[in-house]
């Protein structure tokens, strides 16, 4: 069972920036895996936001952050990352990223992915 953990969350005013961090032990060249930064707020299904190929060459992104979010790796560091630039309050969630097999890369559906961080609170006030 690969260990998961995010970082990076925090509150910010709408149009503000932030960059999540996921550092995947062993990601990419050990686990083959995709990876994808999913969200929730409470009474809400989890939804997908962004994911990536373990080659960093393919990416892809939910209607609502098109633009707007940039998921992207450091494979020397072993990390993931999901920069979020103009957010929005609707933005605001439990991020969490998550590992899934490659057959599957480019999923945005939770249900697929079988790996989870603990999740990194992201809070954008109007």
């Amino acid at each position: 069972q690969v260990q998961l953990a995010e970082s990076g969350g925090g509150s910010v005013q709408t149009g503000g920036s932030l960059r999540l961090s996921c550092v995947v032990p062993g990601y990419p060249y050990s686990t083959h895996k995709c990876m994808g930064w999913f969200r929730q707020t409470p009474g809400k299904e989890r939804e997908g936001v962004a994911s990536i190929n373990p080659g960093g060459g393919r990416t892809w992104y939910a209607e609502s952050v098109k633009g707007r979010f940039t998921i992207y790796q450091d494979s020397a560091k072993n990390t993931v990352y999901l920069q979020m630039n103009s957010l929005k309050p609707e933005d605001s969630a439990m991020y969490y990223c998550a590992s899934v097999d490659p057959l599957r890369c480019g999923s945005l559906d939770p249900v697929v992915y079988n790996e989870w961080g603990q999740g990194t609170q992201v809070t954008v006030s109007s």
